[in-house]
């Protein structure tokens, strides 16, 4: 799988590369809908798309659902009055989308799924390989407990990428037989809901050891939660937010965090369509990218 990522990277460094005179000829004009634009994750996202877009010689037009789906499904039918040509989509709810999914690909349009896939005729989903990261950061908890104590998960938004990093936390979870997972409770990933999820939790639970965070913003709510308890709780999470990042280089009980890279996942998403655009006969119909552990002994050379 390293070596097909491998080429599939190598594959979208050299359509880039040769992009620029094609995309000016041709107006090429790109649209992107997020789910949501107050997550740092997504932002960085926003700053790569808009870099290669300038690379192109290209129009972007971006939206920002925050997290409602009829927004979304009216953001993309304005991008099709607009003419784009290619549908940078991160879908706020997978199976709601699917309308417009069917809408663009009736107007010609590319559709590429970015960081969770969408329900209908997507031609390529670009996403992390998110069982893997719910997995590796719920064993290196389990590592740091001995093996032994009880968990709890604070989970978020039912879409596909948050649902799959709870399935691989639980799978490794259940590889100890000394962890018990206590309790799951969702903190929307956001911060402040999660802090009182978080603090209920704890007081629920007097001989709570560890806690999984689907995301680092819910993470950050929790790590707050946990330093105002006093108690001697360990916190792991995914995403690789510079914030998170920083709390677990300064030996707080945040300790881990599985790192995505949401600057890589637009750039190959960007080639895929580009790739298709061109005339490629033969695209990946998905491209996983791969995770990365950030702890203590990595966490101060670590960035997006």
């Amino acid at each position: 799988m390293q070596k097909y990522l491998g080429a599939v990277s190598a594959a979208a460094l050299a359509l880039t590369a040769a992009a620029p005179a094609m995309a000016q000829d041709d107006g090429l004009k790109i649209g992107m809908t997020f789910q949501e634009m107050n997550n740092p994750y997504f932002v960085s996202m926003q700053e790569a798309l808009m870099e290669a877009a300038d690379d192109l010689g290209a129009e972007v037009v971006v939206t920002d659902a925050g997290h409602d789906v009829a927004k979304q499904i009216s953001d993309v039918e304005d991008m099709l009055q607009q003419d784009i040509d290619i549908l940078l989509l991160n879908p706020t709810d997978s199976a709601g989308i699917e309308a417009a999914v069917r809408m663009a690909k009736d107007a010609g349009v590319i559709v590429v799924a970015v960081d969770a896939n969408a329900n209908g005729p997507v031609d390529t989903f670009v996403g992390s390989k998110n069982r893997d990261a719910g997995y590796q950061s719920c064993k290196y908890l389990a590592e740091e407990l001995g093996g032994e104590g009880e968990v709890a998960i604070l989970d978020g938004i039912p879409v596909v990428p948050i649902l799959q990093r709870v399935e691989g936390c639980e799978a490794a979870f259940a590889e100890y037989e000394g962890i018990e997972l206590v309790t799951t409770q969702n903190g929307r990933q956001d911060r402040s809901v999660a802090l009182g999820v978080v603090e209920n939790m704890i007081q629920s639970n007097p001989n709570l050891a560890g806690i999984f965070s689907v995301n680092d913003g819910g993470a950050m709510g929790a790590l707050a939660a946990i330093q105002g308890s006093g108690r001697d709780i360990k916190l792991t999470s995914v995403d690789g937010a510079p914030e998170a990042v920083a709390a677990i280089a300064q030996g707080t009980p945040f300790i881990e965090t599985t790192a995505q890279f949401p600057r890589d996942q637009v750039r190959v998403g960007l080639a895929m369509a580009l790739a298709q655009k061109w005339g490629a006969r033969v695209v990946p119909t998905e491209v996983p990218i791969d995770v990365r552990v950030v702890d203590a002994s990595n966490a101060e050379d670590f960035s997006w």
